[in-house]
């Protein structure tokens, strides 16, 4: 059943955005652990030389993100959301316990990534199940399901790094694998929150769906598909790049300590964490006035805020001279950086699962993952020119690309509201 604002709550929320929440939260937790620890235990474990390392780690970060395509035309049409999402995360659970035995390693990866494509579109698109139309808090729950991410992000290097690193990395990726096991029994336990399946058949009272009286929402949702890509294609620098400058050019020094690099790319799911709660409070304010921003616009600002940040780095690289840049300017390039990500990021996911049609919301969902599949190649392209230019105009590039991506989301604004049944002609 739908949720109402005068429903039981969990922190103003229905209960079941609380349950997806923690579901999701340690299955993150289980996949960055052991993101953190795959191209160390390639390349010291495995031996692994350094190419062909970055090949499989490619090849199965691309495969994790492609997968969900596939398995969100299973859940719709035949398994449903819940039963794909229990049989992702225990194929997943298994899949990272396989990491623990060397012979294995191939298998597990493949084994993760296929659970991954039947887990990963399965569980958000249940969110906007959780309300009815019209519902305020509608707006922001994705926001509250990223914070989720973040913190399993947060915690997983801490953890399954540390185990990994100090213990043996079995231990690092048993670690993993009890986060995901975690994951699916809070699911398991929650299910009575959640809402109901959806028919998956077409019935006497539900026609079969037509493309035509779709069409329109689909095209919609593909031109903000290519806006992210052009997005990503700046966005994920920040794991590239970013962090290349970041080891040569910063002066990481803090009376007479030296930063440790891992601490600033912590600094990200960190602010996730902190900025999330008063970003809310501010979304409720404006939607309780009737100022709340449409999606599009709320994701062409979340641009023009990270082009900004791009364009910090340039000026403090252009003024730096041939000396390291302090760290202090990094750490406020993160600050911008990571607000400008919730505004989008969130956002668009929160698009695609509204905007799904009847039976589709698991394979709608999908749709988003692959424009971060997209989006990840064409950061890969631009990053290839890292090596030709100087970092300062490398840096300002980033910040065109961000600014152009601002500029189509902005022009799709009128599109959406036509497509949003929530906003339709209304303005901010």
């Amino acid at each position: 059943m739908t949720s109402q604002a005068s429903d039981p709550t969990w922190f103003g929320q229905p209960r079941g955005l609380t349950v997806l929440f923690l579901t999701n939260m340690w299955e993150q937790f289980s996949y960055y652990g052991m993101r953190a620890l795959l191209v160390y235990y390639m390349t010291k474990e495995l031996l692994m030389t350094q190419g062909h390392s970055s090949f499989v780690y490619g090849a199965y970060t691309a495969c994790a993100y492609f997968t969900p395509i596939v398995g969100g035309v299973i859940a719709d049409r035949l398994l449903g959301k819940r039963r794909a999402v229990v049989l992702g995360a225990t194929i997943m659970a298994i899949g990272h316990f396989m990491m623990a035995f060397e012979p294995l390693f191939y298998f597990a990866l493949a084994t993760i990534a296929l659970g991954n494509g039947l887990f990963l579109p399965s569980l958000p698109s249940q969110i906007n199940d959780l309300y009815k139309a019209g519902d305020p808090r509608r707006g922001w729950a994705y926001n509250v399901y990223y914070v989720g991410i973040n913190i399993g992000g947060f915690l997983a290097p801490l953890i399954c790094g540390t185990l990994g690193e100090l213990y043996g990395w079995h231990y690092g990726f048993g670690a993993a694998g009890i986060g995901m096991f975690a994951g699916l029994i809070i699911y398991l336990w929650g299910q009575r929150y959640l809402p109901p399946e959806p028919p998956r058949v077409p019935t006497a009272d539900m026609p079969p769906m037509r493309w035509a009286d779709h069409k329109g929402t689909f095209m919609v949702l593909l031109a903000v598909a290519l806006s992210v890509t052009v997005f990503r294609g700046a966005y994920e620098q920040v794991g590239n790049t970013v962090a290349l400058w970041a080891d040569t050019g910063l002066d990481r020094g803090l009376g007479g300590f030296t930063i440790p690099m891992t601490w600033f790319q912590s600094l990200n799911p960190l602010l996730v964490m902190l900025m999330t709660p008063p970003l809310l409070a501010y979304w409720h304010r404006r939607a309780d006035a009737g100022k709340d921003t449409s999606p599009a616009r709320r994701m062409a600002l979340g641009a023009v805020v990270v082009a900004c940040a791009y364009m910090l780095l340039a000026a403090v690289e252009w003024g730096s001279g041939d000396a390291k840049a302090p760290w202090l300017w990094f750490a406020m390039f993160f600050a911008i950086f990571t607000f400008g990500e919730l505004l989008v990021l969130p956002t668009g996911l929160g698009l695609f699962a509204r905007l799904a049609p009847p039976r589709l919301g698991a394979t709608t969902v999908a749709a988003w993952y692959l424009a971060i599949f997209t989006g990840s190649l064409s950061a890969g392209l631009v990053g290839m020119l890292w090596s030709y230019v100087d970092h300062a105009s490398f840096f300002a590039m980033l910040g065109l690309i961000a600014l152009a991506a601002a500029l189509l989301l902005r022009s799709l604004d009128g599109a959406v509201r036509r497509v949003d049944p929530t906003w339709g002609a209304k303005g901010d």
